[in-house]
Formats: C-alpha cells, sequence, structure tokens
C-alpha cells in the first residue's frame, strides 16, 4: 500500500472530504486577502500602518531625516541574507499578528530584543564610516570600541521616531489609512441591492 493511497478517504467519505478541503481552502484565501498579506512580502513603509498601532512610528518616521534614505524594513530586518530576512519577518509579523487578533497588545509598544540587535547591526551596517572615521575620533573621546558596541539609542535616543510614547503622542498625525477589503464587486452588489 502506497502513501498516497493512505490519503485517499473512503469512497463515502470523498465528498465531505472534499467539501471540507474547499471551505479551509476558502477561509486559508479570505484571510491572506483580508490582512493583506501580500503587502508584507515589499518593503513599502505604508504596509506598517495596516496595523494602526503602528501609525505613530510611521508618522514620527516620515518626518524624520531617515524616510529620505530608508524604509521600516532597512531597520528593522536583517541584511546578511535573504533568507533571514523572510524569516525574522515572517517570525516577527506572526507574532505581531496574533497579539493583535488576541487583543494581547500593549498601549505602549518596545521592540524586543531580537529587534534590538537588528536595529543596532543595521544602524552600525549605514553609519560605519562615522564610526570608524578617523577624523571623528579626534574630535570624540569615546573609544572605538565603545562606539561600536554601544546600542546607537544610547545616545541618539529620538532617531528616528521621536518620542513616541503612546497612541496619543502623535494625536493629528496623517498617515496613509490601509485599502478596503471588501471586494469591490460585493460593494457594488450591496449598493445595487439598497
Amino acid at each position: 500500500m502506497t502513501l498516497l493511497s493512505k490519503l485517499i478517504p473512503p469512497d463515502r467519505w470523498k465528498f465531505p472530504v472534499l467539501i471540507l478541503l474547499a471551505v479551509l481552502t476558502g477561509l486559508v484565501l479570505f484571510s491572506f486577502h483580508i490582512s493583506n498579506a501580500s503587502s508584507y512580502l515589499g518593503d513599502k513603509p505604508e504596509t506598517c500602518v495596516n496595523c494602526h498601532l503602528m501609525a505613530p512610528q510611521y508618522a514620527t518616521w516620515a518626518h524624520s531625516s531617515h524616510r529620505e534614505k530608508t524604509n521600516c524594513n532597512d531597520c528593522h530586518v536583517p541584511h546578511n541574507n535573504v533568507l533571514n530576512k523572510y524569516y525574522f519577518k515572517a517570525k516577527d509579523g506572526l507574532r505581531h499578528a496574533t497579539m493583535f487578533t488576541l487583543r494581547l497588545e500593549p498601549q505602549v509598544i518596545f521592540i524586543h530584543e531580537a529587534g534590538r540587535e537588528v536595529v543596532h547591526k543595521n544602524c552600525v551596517r549605514c553609519h560605519e564610516e562615522l564610526l570608524t572615521d578617523i577624523k571623528l575620533r579626534a574630535y570624540n573621546t569615546v573609544t572605538h570600541s565603545n562606539r561600536m558596541e554601544r546600542k546607537c539609542w544610547d545616545c541618539h535616543r529620538e532617531t528616528p521616531h521621536g518620542r513616541v510614547n503612546s497612541l496619543s503622542s502623535v494625536p493629528w498625525a496623517r498617515v496613509p489609512l490601509p485599502g478596503a477589503v471588501t471586494p469591490s464587486w460585493l460593494i457594488d452588489l450591496i449598493e445595487t441591492n439598497n
């Protein structure tokens, strides 16, 4: 008996199993669509405001000097290889989605230790010339090893997000709103019936 023959249900169960698989496939596709999951594969900063909790972080980044050269993933995702990048995005994204779905998100968002390490490594990656420039060492009494090992935000506390303490820290900030998740055909159907 082969593995494939073990997976095929008996004749009386084929139709119910087919219906169950169709329903599960539909639920997965609907969840993928309604969560705008495909947007998380890219690097657009607007993707981060799919979750309304990230509006203050987006608004403060959009008004910082970093917006000219970077996006969210440039700082918050590892860049050592593409597999690690998408593994980290998936792991962190699933944690965020789970917390949001179960309403476990805190009022004030703090970055986790794994994210802190990634952000620090990306700061050093982008600003390595400033950290190792011999001319700057003469003006700065901080030793080279201390500058490379300290966390950047020990001194640069408000870079690039400013003081984001809660959802109310930037109450008048304008951020791009996520698009409607209702399919246009359903909206048209509802409007024609009203």
